[in-house]
């Protein structure tokens, strides 16, 4: 059985509760495809974001990497194609707000996803799910973990299955923000464990 580090985030912004924590939980020491799957939670904040999911990945030197993040206002499951060498968002939980701020001063301007995201879109539509590629991971948080994670695996040398995955917001946050797109948390569920079967 492979081992399988999958990431979400702790609540940010207005948002009073983050779907991608409550899937990771949720999944957390679940065997699913070829993989048990080990959950972690990671704070909202530029200067220990990053620093956080490189502990989990040293500690248990899983063979895929996968994180999740909660993109309010999409109406879609969107792998990332790409992730750039940037900070440069809105405030953090720790009210940080970089501008122009490269992630790694000597790394790549960009880092390709090491997912096979097309194939997981097509296993998602398939299935009814709505799904397509995102070619822009964002600034923030999100497009942070996503780069330095995939800068970490490149320095190693590795190739291992690595990348980041947008979902949408979950009914429960649409409660406190009616205006959003929102998906009932068993369906987000079920996606993120169908694009991880779609893992060799």
């Amino acid at each position: 059985m492979k081992t399988l580090l999958l990431t979400g985030f702790e609540p940010f912004l207005d948002h009073k509760l983050n779907p991608t924590e409550h899937i990771v939980n949720l999944l957390d020491g679940k065997e699913i495809g070829n993989y048990r799957i080990h959950g972690k939670v990671l704070p909202v904040a530029y200067e220990q974001s990053a620093e956080k999911l490189l502990s989990y990945y040293e500690e248990l030197k899983p063979d895929a990497v996968i994180s999740l993040g909660l993109a309010a206002g999409r109406n879609k499951i969107t792998p990332e194609r790409i992730a750039i060498n940037v900070n440069d968002g809105i405030r953090d939980n720790t009210g940080n707000t970089p501008v122009d701020q490269p992630i790694i001063s000597d790394g790549n301007d960009a880092y390709f996803t090491k997912l096979p995201i097309r194939k997981m879109i097509d296993t998602l539509l398939e299935k009814g799910i709505p799904a397509e590629i995102s070619n822009t991971a964002g600034t923030y948080l999100c497009n942070n973990v996503m780069y330095s994670m995939l800068h970490e695996i490149n320095k190693s040398g590795k190739s291992i299955p690595s990348g980041f995955i947008h979902i949408p917001a979950s009914f429960e946050l649409a409660i406190t923000n009616p205006k959003l797109p929102s998906w009932p948390l068993d369906t987000l569920q079920e996606a993120v464990e169908t694009l991880i079967k779609v893992l060799d």
